[in-house]
């Protein structure tokens, strides 16, 4: 719904570090030391194809990571409730 800066990923072979956090309709995305996402979803006005995303005002789920058809790799993930 919201791009995300380009051009911060390590070259292929290395652990990038991201660090997404969510309060409310607020993201927040860092990787590897840069914020490349800050937004609040309730402002988004504008949508592909004309049809607001079907999870744009959920408040619960789930959490969901995609490699956008690359291969993609974790480790050392943990989610937490904040306060």
């Amino acid at each position: 719904m919201v791009p995300a800066q380009r051009g911060y990923l390590r070259p292929v072979g290395q652990w990038n570090l991201e660090e997404v956090t969510v309060k409310g309709s607020k993201i927040k995305v860092e990787l590897n030391g840069t914020v490349i996402l800050d937004t609040d979803l309730s402002q988004v006005k504008e949508f592909m194809a004309n049809s607001p995303h079907p999870g744009k005002d959920r408040s619960s789920g789930y959490f969901g990571l995609a490699g956008h058809s690359d291969p993609v790799e974790f480790r050392n993930l943990s989610i937490k409730t904040l306060d």
